[in-house]
């Protein structure tokens, strides 16, 4: 997640808006390497908002940094759709910059592993794509009067359905139950080692008390000698 509003100046006090956004990668092997360069795949890699929204309204351009292996190996796109396709053999990372509008905002910089391989059958044998994307928000507190006009402005992007390869509302589904899940874990966990460290602080009493026992008897011998 990525805080704003660091600065005070002009800002609308008070004021949270965020901005859901996707980005990731797509990928899809040609079946062989290629013979003039020995590449496997063709890939895009793509920022795009969550929502049905142009980013454009408050988003000045977006950079992705590729392998340096590449040529011009940063790259600027500055209006939508915001991706780059090329074709390679390796995965590396791709860091993603987001410049918006409002120059007293600093730039936003995301990053993200390019995925090419799977072990999925369809994957590896050309027939299906790869889509590895991830889930993030832009939070903007305390945003400036023209930014929260900008992020407030915000057009569709499209006119049909609006949709991702991921359904993120499932996985966090998912998530949640994998989080209650462990959280009950833990809290069984939690109770037999309570339980466990009881018994243990009740066998030591009861250790002290038969040591307690049998030093009695051998106090009141040594008196008993000690008197005769």
């Amino acid at each position: 997640m990525t805080d704003y509003g660091q600065e005070t100046g002009g800002r609308v006090k008070g004021i949270t808006i965020i901005k859901p956004i996707v980005y990731g990668n797509v990928a899809r092997y040609f079946g062989k390497k290629r013979e003039e360069d020995g590449h496997t795949h063709q890939w895009t890699v793509y920022l795009k908002p969550y929502k049905n929204e142009d980013m454009s309204t408050y988003v000045k351009k977006v950079s992705f940094k590729l392998h340096d292996s590449y040529p011009n190996s940063t790259r600027v796109l500055t209006k939508p759709p915001y991706e780059v396709t090329e074709t390679g053999w390796g995965e590396f990372e791709i860091i993603i910059k987001i410049y918006l509008n409002d120059p007293s905002e600093r730039p936003v910089t995301v990053y993200h592993l390019l995925k090419l391989f799977q072990s999925e059958t369809d994957i590896m044998l050309g027939k299906k794509s790869l889509v590895s994307e991830s889930y993030d928000e832009l939070v903007f507190n305390d945003p400036t009067f023209m930014m929260q006009q900008l992020l407030n402005g915000t057009r569709s992007l499209s006119i049909g359905a609006y949709k991702h390869d991921t359904d993120f509302e499932e996985k966090k589904e998912k998530s949640l139950v994998k989080i209650e899940n462990a959280k009950r874990k833990i809290r069984y966990e939690i109770g037999e080692l309570t339980e466990r460290l009881k018994q243990k602080k009740l066998t030591i009493q009861n250790l002290k008390d038969e040591i307690t026992k049998l030093d009695a008897p051998n106090v009141e011998t040594t008196m008993v000698e000690s008197l005769t």
